[in-house]
């Protein structure tokens, strides 16, 4: 789940939000599940479903938005990914719209090239070297046929100019 995001959002009074990621994935899912909970009562949710987490899939998603809807479409953007989200905002810049200015943008993953993004990117940080460790552990539980449980990583929103 995504407890942080919305709260910026709402602090800035955005109202037209998207979410993009595939929610055909059970954690990116919950991101939006948690994101459409949070901001109930405070804005609209458009879910985008690109299917890979590229910057390229993030660009053509919301290229495709604003041709279909507009410039005034979209205020605020929640990607499930930080290549998704940089890639939405080279969109958004094309098409005339300024971030942070007029849209806002948070990414997830905090990966190095967020900090060094231009604008830098604001994201969710959570920490890889900890989730690729417990995946290590997870998979060998399985391959040694021991039960597995699904595990939630702390998160922290970390604020940049986007």
């Amino acid at each position: 789940m995504a407890p942080v995001p919305p709260a910026r959002f709402r602090e800035q009074r955005r109202r037209k939000l998207v979410f993009l990621g595939d929610v055909d994935h059970a954690e990116v899912q919950a991101r939006c599940a948690g994101f459409i909970e949070a901001m109930q009562g405070h804005g609209t949710v458009h879910i985008i479903r690109p299917k890979a987490f590229t910057f390229e899939a993030g660009f053509d998603s919301m290229v495709s938005l604003l041709k279909k809807k507009g410039s005034g479409a979209v205020d605020g953007v929640f990607a499930a990914s930080d290549l998704l989200a940089m890639g939405a905002i080279r969109a958004l810049a094309e098409h005339g719209l300024r971030v942070p200015d007029e849209v806002s943008v948070i990414g997830y993953d905090d990966t190095p090239g967020a900090a060094s993004f231009v604008p830098p990117l604001t994201s969710v940080h959570q920490d890889l070297r900890d989730g690729g460790v417990l995946l290590g552990r997870k998979m060998l539980a399985l391959l040694n046929e021991e039960p597995v449980a699904s595990e939630v990583l702390p998160t922290r929103l970390i604020v940049r100019q986007t």
